[in-house]
């Protein structure tokens, strides 16, 4: 049909239709979801928490209207423990899918590899469970390049003084212990982690009288635990987490007289009790927090609806992704906009109460820029022992459900 409108009508028509146009556009706009990436582990016993975590934070949030009416959308990626798969990954959600941000792997490796990525991309980037101190200590060494990556976890230097803290309070002083071996896997976190036990584990009282480092891929511990009861410590320091759950099974399995006490990541996981088949019994293990420890009035309700909602509380790593995503959604408030300096600005600020305490980052001038801080009044850690099949919180006082106490192989010399 011959168009017959007078031109006056049919611009102002037309006018109309690409006003209408514009304000449709702004407004999806402006309800765009916050996309989340999130990079993780998913088949591993410490990893499988993040994804979860994560999408149960954004599912509460959303559930409250999200932030200003923009829902958080979690795009998620199964790296399958490879540095190479979550390269992919991550050019992959930035470029294909658009996310706004990263949440990704609790292995140093994957994340010192992602680092350069996140610069590239100009994307901001969150690890939560990656210990090494070198991915913060990069950001403080290159700022205005590496400034997307932040680091929220605690670094390996402040683990070690978390189970130094601990291991004063309840071996040295409690126990009377005087000695200790260390026992840690060949990989980029326990470097910096063993260099922090070399320097505090004597100072609280604890002689060193020998150091080992295992391949991640060790399967048989018979001939180390041999080597490390020759040397007759009170006390073996661990440094554990990509190797499974061998060295606790042949620990058990072997009747090795020595309590095991320090970083464990897959003990962290209520599934390492039946993962184990009970073997954890007795094993002490650093921690952010855990099943009925009150570190903050979020802690025991998120780690409750977790289980409701996947059948097991979740991993350490569990617990600091989901707190990621709330304060990655707070940012975004707080900065008006998905902006990646913006966000970069705002999560700068971070003054977020999470699961694990008082969440911050150290800044510019500290060496472990966009690292978590590490002390009282903020994040402090737990020692946690895996006793009659569940995890309870022995350290610090004021969380502490119970005394430690050790299977009747385990004996002490005091």
């Amino acid at each position: 049909m011959k168009n017959i409108l007078p031109g006056a009508l049919r611009i102002s028509l037309g006018a109309a239709a690409v006003g209408a146009m514009i304000t449709a556009s702004g407004a999806a706009k402006a309800a765009d979801p916050i996309k989340i990436g999130v990079i993780a582990e998913a088949q591993a016993i410490a990893g499988a928490s993040i994804p979860q975590a994560a999408q149960l934070a954004a599912d509460e949030i959303n559930a409250k209207g999200g932030v200003e009416g923009r829902k958080i959308e979690i795009v998620s990626y199964d790296n399958h423990s490879s540095s190479a798969d979550s390269v992919r990954a991550f050019q992959r959600a930035v470029n294909e899918d658009k996310v706004n941000i990263v949440i990704a792997s609790y292995i140093s490796e994957v994340v010192l590899a992602l680092e350069p990525w996140a610069s590239r991309l100009k994307t901001p980037f969150v690890t939560p469970g990656a210990a090494s101190n070198e991915i913060s200590k990069s950001v403080h060494s290159d700022y205005a390049k590496n400034k997307y990556t932040f680091h929220g976890y605690l670094t390996s230097a402040a683990l070690a003084l978390s189970v130094c803290d601990a291991a004063k309070d309840l071996l040295v002083d409690k126990m009377h212990m005087k000695s200790a071996v260390i026992m840690s896997e060949d990989a980029a976190w326990t470097k910096p982690l063993d260099a922090g036990y070399e320097e505090c584990l004597p100072k609280i009282g604890l002689k060193v009288l020998d150091h080992v480092r295992f391949s991640p891929d060790t399967t048989d511990f018979t001939p180390i635990f041999n080597k490390i009861e020759g040397s007759k410590p009170d006390v073996i320091i661990t440094g554990i987490s990509h190797v499974g759950v061998q060295p606790t099974v042949q620990w058990k399995n072997q009747q090795v007289p020595i309590p095991m006490f320090g970083i464990s990541s897959q003990a962290t996981n209520e599934t390492f009790g039946k993962d184990t088949n009970q073997a954890a019994e007795g094993v002490l293990y650093q921690g952010v927090s855990g099943p009925g420890v009150a570190v903050t009035p979020k802690s025991v309700p998120f780690a409750e609806n977790f289980r409701k909602k996947f059948g097991n509380y979740p991993s350490y790593a569990g617990y600091t992704a989901y707190d990621e995503v709330y304060y990655i959604a707070d940012a975004v408030k707080r900065a008006g906009s998905t902006d990646a300096d913006k966000l970069v600005d705002a999560l700068e600020k971070t003054d977020w109460e999470g699961t694990i305490g008082r969440v911050q980052f150290y800044g510019k001038d500290d060496p472990f820029t966009h690292s978590i801080k590490y002390g009282k009044g903020l994040i402090t850690g737990l020692m946690l022992q895996w006793q009659d099949g569940k995890q309870i919180a022995v350290w610090p006082k004021d969380v502490a459900k119970a005394d430690i106490k050790f299977p009747s192989f385990v004996k002490l010399s005091n």
